[in-house]
């Protein structure tokens, strides 16, 4: 595995996880818990293998590029970036390269395969950016985009009305801090009209949904993140109190909740002299 710097500039406004904090490696943890299950099946369907040169912003702990790497080898190459990218472990046939998508180039028409999670909601350059990935594919190569739509996500089972208007106003904090970057907790619903405009042809958005429970990842994230975000949310109006009563909630065995939908869309860039 080789590692690299591709630029100098940390351009983080608009992402409100810190990769950098004590909290960092449990949101790690939860994020591939809870959806490595779904993106990397739809991963597998575009028939990644060997020789093919992909690409992962955003690699956080790095699960998906890992996965990745093992599917390329022997001969193929992984390029996993991030602003802070020291949580990536080292694998064969993967190279972590420190950058910024916002700010630093990438290099045009170089991938089979390019892959972002959960990033460019957060991003408020987001159109551009998905430029720039598009620009990165190779013609006929793919893109997926893994993003929330969190308009829904609604407690279905808690133990009375003011339990379930206090996880409401989690959710409705947690959607403040984005917005306060220039997030935009609802993007995944607009992933697929992004990628037509972009230029993006055969786009197939899949979404997702589950129930959270007590032992669901899905639900261990958003109770880490009453940790992760705790300024932020008290900043958004909750109290240390709604924070402890919210966590009791979440590790209560008989709540329920729906999750937020999460769009899986792939798009490929037309074949050169072709189109759809």
């Amino acid at each position: 595995m080789r590692r690299r710097e591709a630029g100098s500039t940390l351009h983080t406004l608009g992402y409100v996880f810190d990769n950098d904090s004590t909290h960092s490696e449990e949101q790690h943890r939860c994020l591939a818990a809870a959806y490595d299950p779904v993106t990397l099946p739809r991963l597998a369907a575009t028939g990644v293998g060997d020789g093919w040169r992909c690409l992962e912003i955003g690699s956080g702990g790095g699960s998906v590029a890992r996965w990745l790497a093992a599917r390329v080898a022997p001969t193929g190459e992984v390029t996993a970036t991030d602003v802070k990218p020291h949580h990536i472990p080292e694998t064969p046939r993967l190279e972590v390269v420190r950058h910024d998508v916002v700010t630093d180039p990438l290099p045009e028409a170089a991938f089979d395969l390019v892959v972002a999670r959960l990033v460019l909601q957060h991003l408020p350059e987001r159109d551009a950016v998905l430029g720039k990935l598009v620009r990165a594919l190779k013609p006929g190569g793919l893109l997926q985009i893994d993003e929330f739509d969190t308009s829904y996500e609604p407690p279905l089972l808690a133990p009375d009305d003011r339990a379930a208007g206090l996880y409401t106003a989690f959710l409705r904090a947690k959607a403040a801090a984005m917005r306060a970057g220039g997030g935009d907790p609802h993007w995944g619903r607009r992933v697929p009209a992004a990628m037509r405009a972009a230029g993006l042809v055969d786009i197939d958005p899949q979404p997702f949904i589950e129930a959270r429970h007590a032992g669901s990842a899905g639900l261990r994230l958003q109770l880490h993140h009453t940790y992760h975000l705790r300024d932020k949310l008290i900043a958004a109006g909750m109290t240390e109190r709604d924070l402890d009563e919210v966590r009791a909630l979440m590790r209560d065995p008989s709540f329920r909740a729906a999750s937020s939908v999460l769009y899986s869309t792939q798009g490929r860039r037309p074949a050169v002299g072709g189109g759809s």
